[in-house]
């Protein structure tokens, strides 16, 4: 039997031994619990073992009432994050890669280059203005 069905029957169990008088709030009761449950389930991340001095090391980062597996957790989603940008970057280029193939249609890498350093130097040009004159 699938855990939350299994959750839901023993719910349901004590649903039937309060009677009719106050039956609705209960049901309402093991509704909102199930819920909770279904929402609540989690997994864990295996324990990696470290070197002492590691270990310190990361504690020592730590933010204020932050715990070690908040930093972990935080870290690997970060982690997760940016292999999945990563990935859409790749898929982004390749799929602009065939399309150039496809069509012919390229842009000479002098001509990008170029283009991005004149966008650098107006960028460092507006910072070089003084503060009073920037908008």
């Amino acid at each position: 039997m699938h855990e939350a069905h299994a959750t839901g029957a023993r719910l349901a169990g004590r649903v039937d031994r309060v009677g009719t008088k106050g039956r609705a709030a209960r049901l309402l009761d093991c509704v909102v619990q199930l819920r909770y449950i279904k929402a609540m389930k989690t997994a864990t991340i295996p324990a990696v073992r470290v070197e002492p001095e590691f270990r310190a090391e990361v504690e020592s980062v730590l933010a204020e009432g932050e715990s070690l597996s908040e930093f972990v957790e935080a870290s690997v989603r970060a982690s997760v994050e940016r292999r999945r940008f990563q990935a859409e970057f790749i898929a982004r280029g390749l799929r602009s890669r065939e399309e150039a193939r496809r069509t012919g249609d390229y842009v000479d890498a002098d001509e990008v280059v170029a283009a991005l350093q004149r966008k650098l130097d107006a960028a460092r040009a507006r910072l070089a203005k003084p503060a009073k004159t920037r908008k």
